[in-house]
């Protein structure tokens, strides 16, 4: 099954993803990422020095400033 890690304040996303049959697992700390094929992150806890540690493998997709139905689309193209 296609596992995508969210973070919990992205209640219409994650709403949208379940409907299309993704495991979700609620992006909370570096751990919950590291077994998912994708990620889905608000955004909003950009790191401000611009410096960045890699947790997981899959990609992450941005979900500032985006519809739920745009993020949906990346997601479903990570894994076709």
């Amino acid at each position: 099954m296609k596992k995508v890690a969210i973070e919990e304040n992205l209640s219409d996303i994650r709403s949208a993803l379940q409907q299309k049959g993704y495991d979700l697992v609620t992006l909370q700390n570096n751990e919950d990422a590291q077994d998912c094929d994708c990620c889905v992150i608000s955004g909003q806890d950009r790191d401000v020095m611009g410096m960045q540690d890699a947790v997981t493998n899959g990609v992450v997709v941005n979900a500032h400033g985006r519809t739920a139905d745009e993020v949906c689309q990346e997601v479903d193209n990570c894994f076709s």
